[in-house]
């Protein structure tokens, strides 16, 4: 007999999450062969040198003994309990180690919450753009994820009335990023309070998602979803990843506030599932505490002089001395969401160009599709390189966007015809 095909699921028909899909392999294999390849594509710290702060790798290793066997399905309790701390310390009341997940990241948390809650066909408002990961898990939990705008001509704030025009009875809850990944926004104490009467009107669950909680600069102000959701479900996911530096860590935590009276059952739904996969990593749930109970580091990252700061300032005068990019300037977060102007290249296809950048440039992006966005051109870089590197990976996109200009598509360069600006070690 013939041998068949093994098909995968169904259910996978609309996932995706291509910041890891087709061009991230394909960089995978020019670096098999030699290239050097500068990947903007993902928010991994550690690559360009960033290091998780000394105290919470001792805590860790302080604490591996107590670390060889399962620990709570919640998590250990002086992870919890520093949690609960930090959101007391934020003005959150009523708030226990009862109400804290700790998860394998904030990736298997975004799964879990969202699979405790839904139905076949249940709507979840998700942002346009987007972190993928949230459409994805809407669509793997047999719901289905309806987009509500956050537009670039409007700094990519979400407006609330869209919002609303988008609410069926199917509706079980909205998404919120904040500081948002991908475009860098951090969203107005009017704006979230807007977003929150609307929650609590259509009892609505308030996922907010705040890994960036701590990210800000200039005088951005950072507002927790949780001091503003008093009458309906309000769950805070957050972690050690992107803050602390810790992204191989795998230490998440979901905090649920506000109306928790009615949210008993679903709570517990919750803890069955997270019993199911028996506990999280647990050697890395030990620096949590020392972690948010300690100097936090992050404060002279973002501020003028630090790293942070100074690559964000590189990418805003790479996009400055353009022809043809403009950005709605990042005011958190670890990423720059960059618009192609239609006025200089028409004709302009993100995923072409990243292609083409990466393929003839050796550097990798992420196309602005890959957030669920309905336009064709933006680009999302990190800013976690040094200010050189960017200068260099701008001189490389400026080079290719002439040769579209031009009406030429590039023609294959030797990676020695490529200068290569090594990222700065600390």
């Amino acid at each position: 007999m013939p041998q068949r095909s093994i098909r995968p699921s169904s259910g996978l028909a609309n996932v995706k999450y291509e910041i890891r899909g087709k061009l991230a392999r394909r960089a995978h294999e020019m670096e098999r062969m030699g290239h050097e390849i500068i990947s903007l594509n993902i928010g991994n710290p550690g690559v360009f040198g960033f290091r998780t702060p000394e105290s919470m790798r001792l805590a860790m290793i302080e604490n591996m003994q107590a670390a060889e066997g399962y620990c709570h399905q919640q998590g250990i309790f002086p992870a919890r309990e520093a949690v609960v701390m930090q959101q007391q310390n934020r003005g959150i009341r009523g708030v226990s180690v009862e109400e804290v997940f700790i998860g394998n990241g904030v990736s298997e948390l975004i799964d879990l919450v969202l699979r405790a809650l839904l139905s076949a066909d249940d709507e979840v408002l998700v942002p346009s753009p987007d972190y993928p990961l949230w459409t994805a898990a809407v669509n793997l939990n047999r719901g289905k994820a309806v987009h509500y705008p956050c537009r670039p001509e409007n700094d990519f704030q979400p407006d609330v009335a869209e919002i609303e025009s988008r609410i069926t009875s199917r509706t079980r809850a909205i998404v919120v990023i904040n500081p948002n990944n991908p475009t860098g926004a951090v969203y107005s104490r009017a704006t979230l309070e807007g977003i929150a009467k609307l929650a609590e009107k259509h009892h609505l669950v308030v996922f907010a998602d705040e890994i960036y909680d701590q990210m800000t600069y200039e005088d951005a102000e950072f507002v927790p979803m949780a001091t503003l959701v008093h009458g309906t479900l309000c769950a805070t996911l957050s972690g050690l990843s992107k803050v602390y530096r810790a992204c191989g860590y795998r230490v998440g935590w979901a905090v649920f506030s506000g109306d928790l009276e009615h949210a008993r059952d679903y709570l517990s739904a919750l803890e069955l599932l997270s019993s199911l996969r028996l506990c999280s990593n647990v050697p890395g749930q030990w620096a949590v505490q020392t972690a948010l109970g300690g100097y936090q580091s992050i404060k002279e990252l973002v501020r003028p002089g630090g790293r942070l700061f100074e690559s964000r300032q590189a990418i805003l005068d790479g996009v400055a001395r353009s022809k043809y990019l403009k950005l709605r300037k990042p005011m958190g977060a670890l990423y720059s969401f960059i618009e192609v102007r239609k006025d200089a290249l028409p004709d302009f296809d993100d995923r072409l160009f990243a292609m083409d950048l990466l393929e003839h440039r050796h550097v990798l992006i992420a196309p602005g599709g890959s957030f669920n966005a309905p336009y064709n051109n933006h680009f999302r870089i990190t800013n976690l390189p040094t200010h050189e590197v960017l200068a260099d990976v701008f001189r490389r996109m400026e080079e290719l966007l002439d040769s579209y200009a031009a009406g030429q598509r590039p023609a294959a360069r030797q990676a020695t015809d490529l200068k290569v600006v090594e990222p700065q070690r600390r």
